[in-house]
């Protein structure tokens, strides 16, 4: 199986990995020690309906414990989902997350997709989207796939534009799903979010994860909310076993009560994403105004591919978007690191850019620290 996204550094000499958009702060102290707490107890099978961590949830979020499920990383549920429903039609925005497609195809549905022109921004316009969905036919039993914010250009729609596209996805039957795995990320996620509207919308299936927001990617935790207990239920009986090792359970728990790591976070990458968008433009790359912990990019001038192979060689790893739907190899995404690490990834790129040039060396960033 080829692999398509970011993070492969087992792979290829790698030094600097910016394809993968995790939490720059790193694992939680308060998760290693949890980790290191329940080792002695990884003899024994995992709660196979993660009771504890669901709880836990529950709290953190204040919704019934009843609508929650959780899964090994959000990929794990998107197909746990995909395989429950069986759906015959969906709808998929694109470019977005490969791993929809993947599902779909994997039960044979006829997939829909709804282009988001290059010549606009790539942005979501929630009125036009409402209104080709309810032009389109036949989506009785179907599903919607929305990822907010999107991956890879990191634009959101507010909460409003996620209820107007849910009201229209249950007048026609299709199960929405939201995919909120970079929402926590963002600057004020409570405005993106379609939480509120789970109680009033059964049809809606938010996909949450600890991957990114936390940086557990290796732990592999996600979890889903749902006010309907039936597509909850079709889900356990398809899903694996034991699918969410004891090990991330108890990560999970740990990692909800991280309130200062979140609010730091967040401060972090806005700060550094401001900084890297800057920098890139001084650079002549055209950036888009991302909410998310990732910069979104097109470089014009090199051909496709070129600027993902001239830094890979310099043992520098970014995401190469041509194998999103209609993005070419010109198009990159980099995740947003610490001040430390964006520098010196910017010093690799100029040098690559301008080479046998004097290196500019710009202190103001030192100034702001």
């Amino acid at each position: 199986m080829e692999y398509t996204h970011g993070g492969d550094i087992y792979s290829q000499a790698i030094k600097m990995d910016f394809s993968a958009n995790i939490n720059p702060l790193g694992l939680p102290e308060r998760v290693q020690e949890a980790l290191i707490g329940a080792i002695s107890r990884c003899s024994c099978y995992p709660d196979s309906r993660c009771r504890s961590l669901t709880e836990e949830l529950s709290r953190y979020h204040s919704l019934p414990k009843e609508w929650i499920i959780c899964g090994n990383g959000a990929a794990d549920l998107i197909f746990s989902l995909v395989f429950a429903q069986k759906p015959k039609r969906a709808v998929i925005l694109a470019p977005s997350f490969s791993e929809y497609s993947e599902a779909l195809k994997a039960v044979g549905c006829s997939i829909t997709y709804f282009d988001l022109p290059p010549e606009k921004g790539f942005t979501l316009n929630a009125d036009m989207f409402c209104s080709f969905l309810k032009e389109t036919g036949n989506l009785e039993g179907g599903m919607i796939f929305l990822c907010n914010p999107n991956n890879p250009t990191g634009l959101t729609v507010d909460r409003d534009a996620v209820r107007r596209i849910g009201q229209v996805c249950r007048e026609k039957g299709a199960l929405l799903m939201v995919d909120e795995c970079f929402c926590e990320l963002t600057e004020e996620p409570e405005k993106i979010s379609g939480i509120p509207w789970l109680a009033e919308n059964p049809g809606l299936f938010i996909l949450k994860a600890f991957t990114k927001s936390y940086a557990m990617a290796g732990l592999r935790l996600g979890y889903g909310l749902c006010s309907d207990p039936e597509i909850l239920e079709k889900i356990n009986q398809v899903r694996q076993p034991w699918s969410v090792s004891l090990l991330s359970q108890e990560a999970g728990k740990a990692a909800l009560g991280e309130r200062e790591y979140r609010e730091k976070t967040r401060r972090l990458i806005l700060t550094e994403r401001e900084f890297l968008k800057r920098e890139l433009e001084r650079l002549n790359f055209q950036v888009w105004d991302s909410k998310a912990n990732y910069l979104f990019f097109l470089d014009k001038e090199r051909g496709p591919g070129e600027l993902y192979r001239l830094l890979k060689e310099k043992g520098v790893l970014i995401r190469c978007c041509e194998n999103y739907r209609g993005l070419t190899g010109q198009y990159y995404r980099i995740c947003v690191k610490t001040r430390e690490e964006n520098q010196k990834f910017l010093e690799i790129l100029e040098m690559i850019l301008f080479p046998g040039r004097e290196q500019r060396r710009d202190v103001s960033w030192q100034k702001q620290l």
